[in-house]
């Protein structure tokens, strides 16, 4: 009896030449490097140099951070990627009544200009690419950094690195929106705007199905939800008077990994072709680089788990040799304690240390795209192809990504799957190894890192200090200015620049634009 992929495809236990009948290399493969990209956006792929080692760190005090980073620097890492707390997220001050009990606990607070110049302290800005994962206020974290850039005497044409910037999935799967979706798709286009002309080298979104997959989605909901985004900030670019070529070039998607290594890597070749002949056929994308699907990969965090968390390194390698085979530009791999707490100094290096040995100890990176060509391979990347395609359409046919949000379709689709999964696992069906089986009467003692939980009180007093000195009159002209932009047409990006360069906060920023755009509230809160 055939078993099924996690998209629901059955697997067949042999795959021979029949699998790929009528199949078609040419149109199917190409060349790697060039449409459809199947076979990777890149001709040498790892041959010439591995991805980009992008391990992803934030907690506590912007200190704190920085701390993390330079040590991460130090064991080799390519770039920083960082993660903010709730309230960060949520565009509110550490001060504010409704971040209590949430400062610095899922990643670090950044309140203003100042934070951000403490959290990147001696670290050379021109040398290092930065991912920031930041949705609803990603202008105004995205701006702190230029500023904290321009004070390092770095221009902003020669920054490098990613704002998530990716609304829609927050509607979708994670809920760290502020404004509505048509104001947000607006600042989201503002960005583009504004680093077409400012910040070239800057990728301005990373289009993430990561956190559906987190949240329950199939492979297939993952790439088909993630690209019918996609589709939506093409089209509200091209609405804004863009051409497609100006921008396309610097968009980028964000996926999983999970443990499932044959249908991960179908998925990254799917999505890769999706893309390509979307860009190409229906918007009429001429640039090749406007045709790659350019993505960041991290590992499963759902998949791992509390009990025998040591068990957690073998399925991060197993799921970053899954994104390596796939094709991935940048890959952070989680580590093996992070069901428990967050990432301990030591559990970080080692989940650094399986990239390092996937990219210099393995033979995966001597020759491109290893599985071209795999019988199996080939007819899992049609298949899953084929479904999400199928899902793509039934979005088109509710008027675009937008439109089917409202209907809570993508949503609805997502919390079935994950019902699903729950069932398997509870039942046994579906094997987790230390949960349902082969676990232990007891499990070893760990010491998780904790947060201090006094940085609230301490992030309280450098926003008494910061509003204590800095020009009232002026950041309140800033505000204002911000407002009166939010209510018209211009781009907002600029007099929120001002703003916070006058040390204008993160909350009062977003709260000027919650005045003119208001929050979302969604369907089902009613």
């Amino acid at each position: 009896m055939a078993r099924q992929s996690e998209s629901g495809i059955p697997i067949e236990p042999v795959y021979g030449p029949e699998a790929l009948r009528d199949w078609d290399p040419a149109e199917r493969l190409g060349e790697p490097g060039a449409y459809p990209f199947t076979r990777g956006v890149y001709p040498t792929m790892y041959t010439g140099r591995p991805w980009t080692m992008r391990q992803y760190a934030g907690f506590g005090t912007a200190a704190e951070s920085n701390a993390r980073y330079r040590r991460l620097i130090e064991a080799g890492t390519h770039g920083l990627s960082v993660a903010f707390d709730l309230p960060t997220q949520m565009g509110h001050d550490s001060d504010a009544p409704i971040a209590h009990g949430e400062v610095g606990k899922v990643g670090v607070a950044v309140d203003s200009v100042e934070d951000m110049a403490v959290l990147f302290d001696g670290i050379p800005l021109d040398r290092v690419s930065t991912s920031m994962t930041i949705n609803a206020p990603a202008a105004v974290l995205l701006l702190l950094y230029q500023l904290v850039a321009e004070e390092q005497g770095v221009p902003a044409d020669r920054l490098t690195g990613t704002v998530q910037n990716d609304v829609l999935k927050e509607y979708i799967a994670r809920g760290t929106y502020i404004f509505p979706p048509k104001p947000s798709l607006r600042l989201t286009a503002d960005v583009f705007r504004y680093c077409r002309a400012e910040m070239p080298k800057w990728n301005t979104i990373s289009i993430s199905g990561y956190h559906m997959a987190e949240a329950g989605a199939t492979p297939a909901q993952e790439i088909a939800f993630t690209l019918a985004d996609g589709v939506e900030y093409v089209r509200t670019a091209l609405a804004a008077g863009m051409d497609v070529d100006d921008f396309a070039p610097r968009l980028s998607f964000f996926f999983v990994a999970r443990t499932t290594l044959l249908e991960e890597v179908a998925k990254f070749r799917a999505a890769r072709r999706i893309w390509a002949r979307l860009m190409r056929e229906e918007f009429g994308a001429r640039d090749p680089k406007s045709q790659m699907l350019r993505f960041h990969t991290q590992t499963a965090g759902v998949q791992l788990t509390a009990q025998q968390p040591e068990v957690n390194l073998v399925r991060v390698a197993v799921q970053g040799l899954a994104a390596v085979l796939g094709g991935t530009q940048s890959l952070h791999t989680n580590s093996f304690d992070e069901a428990i707490a967050l990432p301990t100094d030591k559990a970080a290096r080692l989940a650094l240390r399986t990239q390092q040995v996937l990219a210099y100890e393995t033979d995966v990176t001597a020759t491109v795209d290893p599985f071209a060509g795999s019988y199996v391979v080939e007819r899992m990347t049609d298949d899953v192809e084929a479904a999400a395609l199928a899902l793509m359409e039934r979005v088109e046919e509710m008027g675009g990504a937008v439109a089917a949000i409202e209907r809570g379709f993508q949503k609805g689709e997502i919390e079935r799957s994950a019902y699903r999964i729950a069932q398997e696992t509870d039942r046994a069906e579906r094997v987790v190894v230390g949960v349902n089986r082969f676990t232990l009467d007891e499990e070893e003692p760990y010491e998780p890192l904790r947060v201090d939980p006094a940085i609230e009180a301490r992030q309280a007093e450098r926003l008494a200090r910061l509003r204590a000195g800095r020009d009232g009159a002026a950041v309140a002209a800033a505000l204002a200015e911000l407002r009166r932009t939010a209510a018209g047409t211009d781009n907002v990006l600029y007099p929120m620049r001002e703003a916070l360069r006058a040390r204008a906060t993160v909350g009062e920023v977003c709260g000027a634009l919650r005045e003119v755009w208001g929050t979302y509230v969604p369907a089902d809160a009613f």
